[in-house]
C-alpha cells in the first residue's frame, strides 16, 4: 500500500457584508501527494533550532524567575524536613526545640554547602533541566522541593498549635 501525505494550505479571507462587521476567516485546502511519486525528493529533515545562550551573570541566576531561587530552597526544605521528621522520631523533639537545641549551625552549614554546590553548575552554564531524564526530572525535583516546603511549614504550624511533636 503505497503512503500518502497530506498538505493542508490555509488562505486568509477577509469579508465585509453590508453591516459594519468585518468577517476574518481562512480557507483550508487539502491536497494528496502518493510518496510513490519518483520526480520528487523527500525534504531534508530541519535541524533543531540551536539552544538560547543561558546567561551566567549573578543578578540573572539568583533574579526571583531565576534558576537558582526555588531549586535551592526546595533542595533544602526535602532535606530540612526529613531531617525534621528523623530527629523527632529518634528523639520526640518538635521543629521549635530543634532549633533551639543547636540546629541553628547546623542550618546554617548545610544551607552554605548546598547552595555553593547548586550554584557552582549554574555559573558554569549547565542547568538541571540539560541532566535530567528518566523518573528523576528536574520538574520532578522541583514538584518535591514544593511539597517540601510546604510540608515543613504545616509540620511547624502544628506542632506549635498543638504544643506538642506531631509524631
Amino acid at each position: 500500500m503505497a503512503a500518502t501525505s497530506v498538505l493542508f494550505m490555509a488562505t486568509p479571507v477577509t469579508t465585509t457584508p453590508s453591516s459594519r462587521r468585518t468577517l476574518n476567516f481562512a480557507v483550508v485546502r487539502c491536497m494528496s501527494q502518493s510518496s510513490t511519486d519518483a520526480s520528487k525528493t523527500p525534504a531534508a529533515p530541519t535541524p533543531p533550532p540551536p539552544a538560547p545562550k543561558v546567561s551566567t551573570k549573578f543578578s540573572d541566576v539568583l533574579a526571583f524567575g531565576g534558576p537558582a531561587p526555588e531549586r535551592i530552597n526546595g533542595r533544602l526544605a526535602m532535606i530540612g524536613f526529613v531531617s525534621a521528621m528523623a530527629v523527632e522520631l529518634s528523639n520526640g523533639q518538635d521543629v521549635l526545640a530543634q532549633i533551639s537545641h543547636g540546629g541553628v549551625p547546623a542550618f546554617v552549614a548545610t544551607s552554605l554547602v548546598l547552595s555553593v554546590a547548586s550554584l557552582v553548575p549554574l555559573f558554569k552554564g549547565v542547568r538541571a533541566e540539560s541532566k535530567s531524564s528518566g523518573l528523576m526530572t528536574s520538574d520532578a525535583e522541583l514538584w518535591n522541593g514544593r511539597a517540601a516546603m510546604l510540608g515543613l511549614v504545616a509540620l511547624a504550624f502544628t506542632e506549635y498549635v498543638t504544643g506538642s511533636p506531631l509524631v
